[in-house]
């Protein structure tokens, strides 16, 4: 019996091990760095997983044509041409700029089950992505404003 025990306790932290994905991000800086970098708020966000309150945000509501950046490390993150309107309070996109922009984690805070996102190449906490948005790929990113920096860019001539 102890031998089973045993084994099965191996089994189950080799497979845990094998599922669980480290990420190593090419930007990082101690604490005091960000805080010196960042606002109050920015910090709170993307380095403490706060989340700002809803319709709070400056571009819940924008509807300009252009690229929204990490506020941290300025890699792109979202395109206006994925946000769209989600009634929710916060900047919602239904796809990321690039597969690799954004990494996705697993996050049980609050008794919840829900997926956060967090940029790719500095860790900054950006929101959480839901399975509940439009098509094509059905899904919601829903993101802090405040973990965002937006760039216009001049519409299309017509």
């Amino acid at each position: 019996m102890t031998r089973y025990f045993f084994l099965t306790m191996i089994l189950t932290v080799a497979t845990f091990a094998a599922f669980s994905q480290t990420h190593h991000f090419t930007v990082t800086k101690t604490d005091a760095e960000w805080k010196k970098t960042l606002t109050p708020e920015a910090y709170q966000v993307t380095r403490k997983e706060g989340t700002e309150r809803a319709f709070s945000g400056k571009y819940w509501n924008n509807h300009e044509n252009g690229i929204y950046k990490c506020v941290c490390c300025d890699q792109e993150l979202f395109s206006s041409a994925t946000k769209f309107e989600s009634g929710t309070g916060w900047p919602s996109f239904w796809q990321t700029i690039s597969k690799n922009a954004i990494v996705d984690e697993n996050d049980n805070s609050y008794n919840m089950d829900r997926t956060k996102v967090t940029c790719s190449r500095c860790g900054a906490h950006l929101g959480h992505v839901f399975e509940d948005g439009p098509r094509p790929t059905g899904l919601r990113y829903c993101i802090n404003s405040v973990s965002l920096v937006f760039i216009k860019k001049p519409s299309a001539l017509k």
